[in-house]
């Protein structure tokens, strides 16, 4: 890695190895993938790696800090900065992820979710113009002009989805006339919040949270995460519950 300073200076590199304690998961000691923080001491790891070590465990593991006594999973967090760090820093490391992520759903036999398909020709891009195969402006703006119309429309339905029922589990909030809802699985528990508090015309989503088998989820879990971690070996619908905070009181 080149570190640049002063012009007046000679460029600096740095080896790879010397910066490694900065972008590794200290609980699988691998480079970090889908790095996620703790908020309450703000060390990284890797996020399947942090989640499974809080199914048992409510401390940091680097720290021993207590993230929360009852719900530490709401507060961690994607941290992607991070992530976009180690992936320039790591050559090659971004491509062999999205390549496995790739291969995982091709051996079950299920249809690559559309984020990775975008990442895949996003890097293929990256790469063609690396290799100097690049597209004169026109023929650039052309192929634009015509996916335009296509990814406007598209409002992620390429995206793998997730069959949801919102359950209002309070009686001091109204259910929702459609309590049935399918989205994509990349939406995140607070678009759920968002979702709600607009249907129910609530002031702020904050005043809202989102259970399931009762537990509070995190703002910005994934369904997808939601469906793997809590929801894996039941049948579809995933069932969410919602009421406001002061139920916690």
């Amino acid at each position: 890695m080149a570190v640049l300073g002063n012009p007046d200076m000679l460029t600096r590199k740095i080896k790879l190895c010397h910066i490694n304690a900065h972008i590794t998961c200290r609980l699988c000691d691998g480079y970090l993938i889908d790095a996620t923080t703790v908020t309450e001491c703000l060390h990284t790891f890797c996020r399947s790696c942090l989640v499974k070590y809080l199914e048992e465990n409510n401390t940091c593991p680097t720290c021993r800090i207590v993230i929360h006594q009852s719900h530490p999973l709401q507060y961690i967090g994607h941290d992607r900065t991070m992530q976009d760090i180690v992936y320039k820093l790591v050559p090659g490391l971004q491509e062999a992820e999205i390549k496995k992520q790739r291969d995982f759903y091709q051996k079950l036999g299920m249809e690559v979710p559309g984020d990775i398909k975008g990442d895949l020709c996003n890097m293929k891009t990256h790469l063609d113009q690396r290799n100097g195969d690049t597209k004169t402006d026109e023929t650039a703006n052309k192929d634009a002009g015509e996916e335009k119309p296509e990814e406007d429309n598209d409002y992620h339905r390429s995206d793998e989805q997730v069959s949801i029922c919102l359950e209002c589990n309070s009686s001091k909030l109204r259910g929702l006339k459609r309590k049935w809802i399918r989205c994509s699985a990349q939406a995140t528990v607070l678009h759920l919040k968002k979702f709600i508090a607009k249907k129910l015309n609530l002031t702020s989503f904050n005043e809202l949270d989102i259970l399931c088998n009762e537990e509070i989820l995190g703002k910005d879990h994934t369904l997808k995460f939601v469906v793997v971690t809590r929801w894996r070996f039941k049948k579809s619908p995933l069932l969410l519950h919602y009421r406001p905070k002061m139920d916690l009181l």
